[in-house]
């Protein structure tokens, strides 16, 4: 296998072209590739300098998982810290995880930030929502958000070999009219949802209005979490 290393978007597209596999870690096929063989050539992001950004309101795809510190915001961090063990958030890239992984650990955080995807295609990079990146699989070269104003992060303990534990992301933003938002994004099981809603001093008609939205069919269980980090991310933005 010849393992393509781009360092400018015209070679990597270049190398798209030619049938060049991206891989980011390779944690997610590695196991595949050795069963059922090897592709002829591979494409890492690793020296291409826009999938290696790390900055309060941008991220690269080809960041480590370790690498995601404390210049993005708090509840993209504490996502990426929850991956895995040590040895895979060492390997293991943002990329990857968002569009190789069925967890996508960092989807529901990338969700609340109102994150917009650069991807790169035959045609060249273009921006375009996470949706469209999860669903048609793109090469992801990076991500792109507005700083909120706070941010949280719930994740329930999990058993070894279960269903995924429940996800409960959010962050507040302020909109231009000095108005702000409250976007709160859940994985549940594989499944994630994601809904905003106007904040409002009185935290109960906040949750009222996220009831009225698709977070308000998830199980029981799964509402009160999102009660409580609703409540729990009121309370910071009232004391900020």
């Amino acid at each position: 296998m010849l393992l393509r290393l781009p360092t400018t978007l015209s070679e990597a597209q270049r190398y798209l072209a030619e049938g060049a596999v991206p891989v980011g870690g390779a944690t997610l096929v590695w196991a595949l590739w050795q069963r059922d063989g090897f592709p002829e050539q591979a494409m890492s992001l690793r020296a291409l300098p826009q999938a290696n950004l790390i900055e309060r309101e941008a991220l690269g795809a080809a960041v480590l998982l370790h690498q995601v510190d404390d210049r993005v915001p708090e509840v993209l961090r504490r996502a990426a810290s929850t991956v895995g063990t040590g040895a895979v958030r060492r390997t293991a890239t943002v990329g990857g995880n968002i569009v190789g992984s069925t967890l996508r650990c960092l989807l529901p955080a990338a969700l609340v930030l109102d994150a917009r995807a650069t991807v790169l295609d035959g045609d060249g990079a273009y921006e375009t929502d996470l949706a469209e990146v999860v669903a048609k699989r793109h090469l992801l070269l990076g991500l792109r958000w507005r700083d909120p104003v706070v941010s949280g992060y719930h994740k329930a303990d999990g058993e070894a070999g279960g269903e995924p534990p429940l996800v409960v992301t959010t962050a507040v933003h302020a909109g231009g009219d000095g108005r702000h938002r409250l976007l709160v994004a859940v994985r549940d099981g594989y499944e994630v949802i994601s809904e905003t809603t106007p904040c409002h001093p009185d935290p109960e008609r906040v949750l009222q209005g996220l009831d009225r939205t698709a977070l308000g069919s998830l199980p029981a269980q799964a509402r009160d979490a999102v009660r409580r980090e609703v409540n729990g991310i009121l309370d910071a933005l009232a004391g900020h």
